[in-house]
């Protein structure tokens, strides 16, 4: 896959939505994709739950107390924001804006409760769904984490359930089969979505000038 950022002549970045049920692998994908495609990077949400094994404050999440986190609530400092197992989770608006306005694609990785409220916005956003291969590798993923008890498994499973039936609200849907796959997919979306003749419109109407007689866009000649 190719680390080239084509198509980047727009002067602000492109919000994608990254949505999939827990343990689908959207965050492993993403991670990924960041590594291999330039360009494009993570808007980290905000989180009241504590820190896994392995997991860094403002790498991962900015995790946060509650009640730091409600306070930014009230606050109105969230683009969304959702309460998914018992934690808090939320994406601040300053951070995202910050990281369009410097040309980046920008992901938000947000369960369907906060790509819900993001629509309700009517935000320009392109929203990708990413589901497994089927409830039985869904349930084996969850397992083999190794990080949750038999009935926090059981409530993943049962939310995933009323989950996967919103794949028809999203832009695009992804099978996370294989890993690299599924991140060549994501990448593809992206690529197409910057060649959108609307986010190219600079690049080429600076090209059409450099036709004799021509002045810009529909003009015919000069």
């Amino acid at each position: 896959m190719s680390s080239e950022a084509p198509h980047r002549p727009r002067s602000g970045g492109t919000l994608f939505i990254v949505s999939a049920p827990s343990g689908t692998g959207k965050t492993t994908v993403v991670e990924r994709l960041v590594e291999v495609l330039e360009g494009v990077t993570i808007s980290r949400s905000y989180t009241s739950r504590p820190a896994r094994v392995g997991e860094r404050d403002g790498l991962d999440y900015n995790f946060v107390s509650r009640e730091r986190f409600e306070a930014m609530v009230a606050g109105g400092e969230f683009l969304e924001w959702a309460d998914v197992f018992g934690h808090v989770y939320g994406t601040r608006r300053e951070d995202t804006e910050q990281l369009m306005a410097s040309g980046q694609d920008v992901i938000l990785v947000i369960d369907v409760q906060g790509a819900k409220q993001l629509r309700r916005q009517t935000l320009d956003a392109v929203s990708v769904f990413v589901l497994p291969p089927c409830y039985e590798v869904l349930e084996q993923r969850l397992r083999g984490r190794s990080q949750d008890t038999e009935e926090a498994i059981h409530r993943r499973l049962d939310t995933a359930r009323r989950e996967v039936v919103e794949y028809h609200d999203y832009d695009y849907v992804i099978v996370n089969d294989d890993l690299d796959t599924c991140v060549h997919a994501l990448s593809a979306v992206i690529v197409a979505e910057r060649a959108r003749s609307t986010n190219v419109e600079p690049i080429a109407e600076a090209i059409i000038r450099t036709f004799p007689g021509l002045t810009g866009r529909r003009t015919g000649t000069a």
